[in-house]
């Protein structure tokens, strides 16, 4: 069975509003952060096991004027992947490999999961992310946590209603000190053999 991963950049005080305050830009015009290696291995092994994300219509909305057109690691893996996109509205723009889905989450969820494949994640979505943590439908849950605080913007776990256990599978820090952190749910589904 696939499991449902969020994959997400925050600050160590659950910032997660706007990355770009959170990582120095990069000096290559085709990287929107600046991640130190362990980071960019940390991405790189979550994106290994996903072939396929779900999405927030907003989110899908903001990614596909700019991820079409950018290039490197993650751009290959967004462009390349099925985008489920949570939506009661068409689709009013091309992105390769976009479905509209609709329906209770739980509903898309179990669909997701019972589809053949690898792991499904959610990048972004940040109101995705906190009502699949409200309705203990996240399997597991990989953070880099960056030493900054203060940012402006919404945190990861505000106004979730009532407490989620989670269970440390791996942490780490990096050379930037950035937390690699993966979470997953007592219960998930054992990973998946591709």
């Amino acid at each position: 069975m696939r499991k449902i991963v969020a994959f997400t950049l925050m600050g160590i005080d659950g910032a997660v509003e706007d990355p770009s305050l959170l990582f120095p830009p990069s000096d290559l015009p085709d990287e929107p952060f600046s991640f130190d290696e362990e980071s960019e291995a940390f991405e790189a092994e979550v994106i290994a096991t996903q072939d396929a994300i779900l999405l927030g219509r907003n989110q899908w909305e903001e990614w596909q004027r700019f991820w079409p057109g950018a290039s490197g690691p993650f751009a290959d893996f967004i462009n390349g992947v099925d985008k489920y996109v949570l939506t009661s509205r068409p689709l009013d723009a091309e992105w390769a490999g976009s479905v509209p889905v609709q329906g209770s989450l739980p509903d898309v969820i179990e669909e997701l999961r019972a589809k053949p494949g690898s792991d499904v994640g959610v990048h972004g979505s940040i109101q995705l992310v906190q009502s699949l943590i409200e309705a203990d439908l996240l399997d597991e849950l990989r953070l880099i946590a960056t030493p900054v605080v203060g940012a402006p913007g919404r945190r990861l776990f505000d106004n979730l209603k009532a407490p989620q256990r989670y269970r440390l599978v791996s942490a780490a820090a990096s050379s930037t000190g950035n937390l690699l952190l993966t979470y997953d749910r007592p219960g998930s589904p054992s990973p998946v053999e591709s």
